[in-house]
């Protein structure tokens, strides 16, 4: 193959700039991203020969080296794991974040396919290169092809790339930087040596770096001693050595790992720029033995709401990366964790299939999730600082851990704002832990302005002869806030929770009560509110009923083919109508957001319920427009919950005729 010059897609200046202007906030990133993409290469290598024993090319030991040359401005990272043919460099290299995994992947299928999420992506990783240097050279060889069908790919990081065939005998991939004039700085051992050190020490393959040793320099005159020398240099021995531990963070004992090594390695695992919230790292043994680092990221990922997402679990079997997302290591409503599983005990072969139904993957399972929870409870906790009791003693003693606590203030809070309606998928996906997940809940109050309360403090202020835990579920803070059917517990000082997730009307099927108190709507069912009602009241309700049965009947019939029923009300104050549903029945609002998914849900008729006292009311059924203002009076209570009339120009028409 002749020299060829390529352009890059249609996009490349602008990512680049991005890339290197933007995505990273620090330069010595790049390092941490090509020795990333290099162990990569040996992870696809290595699953490879597993069905091709002869990749390896009588060189099995897989390593990455690190090479700079001062004179040269040069700065190369070398692997031997899979390498690339001339399109592969082609189609990766001129495509920003286009994955060589993602093809290598559609190639496979069955258990293979599974087995494949080892394989890491060789995406805008690469091109961070373009940080230092204002040239990039690769040259490589896919492993299995002839030494005469290498290619070298280069460019400056414009609109142009050159491909050319070279003759190469090793395998893999050497990426040469050049080096900006201000970034000679890493062509320095000990430069090289700290980054990676810092950002790459748990890579499980070796990363080699030259040796070097001080050189004195020549003597000015060689016949006198006394004169002096020329200025000595560290120059390199010939000799490689292993820089980085090899040794995975979370195979060492905690107390041989500072905070800072905990958040550093989490940024690299998740690409994000903040420190996580907390992280857990413990090693079980038992019938199931296994090592968890696990995070809780402090924000969440643009695509957090998409079910389908991976997780964000790596899985490793005795140090070997076996699968990126493995999704069954959590459940599904904690997706957000990051973090590594590594398992003494899997089989290395491990189909999708089989994750799912090992006993030991659900042990591994329900310890992660555990710990997760465990995790979340102790944010809960600490989410405020401890109280001084009267004798002016609290649970912290020492300055140090009051310095602790005050840096845990808040945490929790910024965790729930971030994930709390994921975690209340949890509610219907994980019986076995649903109270605890309960206890974790947040809401929005009728009776606390911004404070967010949770199940345990709404019941800590229950009324006396409160025999029930109420909660109002609508699409916005301000729709719930504003319901008419919260006026009569406004008027008696009741606490009503106000549920504003999406998720919230789905969840809630599965909460029914919370440490032995009911839950209840109060759009839902005949307003009881038991002792909290007095005698009074009860026989003035019964005698407005009685009394305006002509006037209900006549609006059952006007209003038969929306409403399910129409009778007098107790829970309006100073509302004319609101609509309700039956105890059992599906919400209005459950019913428009499935339909809004695109999902069937059944026509819900609601119950109509009207003020007795309002003067609206008790101008019906001497207006000559009865029927008219019958339906207004409807479709205003169904806007007042945050619905539509089914014919909006209809709801017009009646009222601007009532206007005229």
């Amino acid at each position: 193959m002749t020299k060829q010059t390529l352009s890059f897609q249609a996009e490349v200046a602008q990512l680049l700039h991005l890339v290197t202007h933007s995505l990273y906030s620090n330069k010595e990133i790049f390092l941490r991203e090509l020795i990333s993409n290099a162990s990569d290469a040996c992870d696809k290598l290595r699953f490879e020969a597993i069905n091709d024993g002869g990749l390896y090319e009588n060189d099995p030991e897989l390593k990455v080296k690190v090479m700079f040359d001062k004179d040269a401005k040069t700065l190369t990272i070398t692997d031997n794991g899979i390498g690339m043919s001339t399109q592969e460099a082609i189609d990766h290299l001129g495509t920003i974040a286009k994955s060589g995994t993602k093809d290598f992947v559609s190639k496979l299928s069955g258990d293979q396919k599974a087995d494949s999420q080892l394989i890491g992506q060789f995406g805008v990783g690469f091109y961070s290169g373009f940080i230092v240097a204002d040239k990039i050279t690769v040259e490589s060889r896919r492993a299995g092809m002839k030494a005469e069908e290498g290619v070298r790919w280069i460019s400056g990081g414009a609109g142009n790339f050159e491909v050319e065939a070279i003759t190469r005998p090793e395998r893999g991939t050497s990426i040469i930087l050049h080096l900006n004039d201000d970034a000679l700085d890493y062509a320095s051992a000990w430069k090289l040596k700290s980054i990676i050190n810092k950002y790459s020490d748990h890579i499980s393959l070796p990363i080699l770096m030259e040796k070097e040793e001080w050189k004195d320099g020549e003597l000015i005159n060689p016949s006198d001693e006394a004169g002096g020398r020329q200025p000595g240099a560290m120059v390199k021995t010939g000799e490689w050595e292993t820089i980085n531990k090899a040794n995975a963070i979370w195979a060492r004992a905690k107390k041989d790992v500072t905070q800072e090594q905990y958040d550093e390695f989490y940024k690299q695992i998740s690409h994000d720029f903040e420190a996580p919230l907390a992280h857990t790292h413990n090693r079980v043994e038992g019938s199931t033995e296994y090592t968890q680092l696990l995070y809780i990221p402090g924000k969440a990922p643009m695509d957090l709401y998409n079910r389908e997402k991976s997780a964000g679990v790596k899985l490793y079997v005795k140090r070997v990366f076996i699968m990126d997302d493995a999704e069954a290591l959590l459940p599904t409503y904690l997706r957000f964790v990051k973090g590594v599983v590594d398992s003494a005990d899997l089989p290395l072969n491990v189909s999708r299939e089989l994750l799912q139904e090992s006993r030991d993957v659900k042990a591994i399972r329900e310890g992660c999730t555990k710990r997760v929870l465990g995790m979340l409870e102790d944010l809960a906790k600490n989410d405020k600082l401890p109280e001084v009791s009267a004798d002016g003693v609290t649970d912290v003693q020492t300055a140090e851990e009051k310095a602790e606590a005050e840096k845990n203030v808040g945490k929790f809070t910024k965790f729930y704002k971030e994930f709390g309606a994921v975690l209340k998928e949890g509610l219907g996906e994980d019986y076995a832990n649903k109270d605890r997940i309960a206890k974790l809940l947040r809401f929005a109050s009728s009776t606390t302005d911004g404070v967010m309360v949770s199940f345990a403090d709404y019941k800590a202020r229950m009324k006396d002869g409160q025999e029930a835990i109420y909660y109002i579920t609508a699409d916005t803070l301000a729709a719930a806030k504003n319901s008419p059917q919260l006026e009569v517990f406004k008027k008696k000082g009741i606490e009503v929770l106000l549920m504003t997730d999406r998720v919230d009307e789905w969840a809630l099927n599965y909460v029914h009560e919370f440490d032995g108190t009911p839950l209840q709507s109060v759009a839902k069912g005949a307003v009881d509110l038991g002792k909290l009602q007095d005698e009074s009241e009860k026989k003035a309700a019964e005698e407005a009923a009685e009394s305006f049965k002509p006037l209900l009947a006549k609006l059952k019939e006007a209003l038969k083919d929306k409403a399910e029923d129409v009778r007098v009300t107790t829970r309006l104050v100073d509302s004319p109508a609101c609509l309700v549903v039956q105890d059992n029945g599906m919400s209005t609002q459950l019913a428009r957001m499935l339909k809004q998914a695109g999902q069937a849900a059944p026509d819900v008729k609601p119950v109509l319920e009207v003020n007795a006292e309002h003067a609206l009311v008790k101008k019906l059924e001497s207006s000559p427009s009865f029927n008219d203002l019958a339906h207004i009076l409807f479709d205003q209570a169904l806007l007042a919950e945050g619905g539509l009339p089914d014919d909006p120009a209809a709801y017009v028409r009646r009222v601007n005729a009532l206007l005229v």
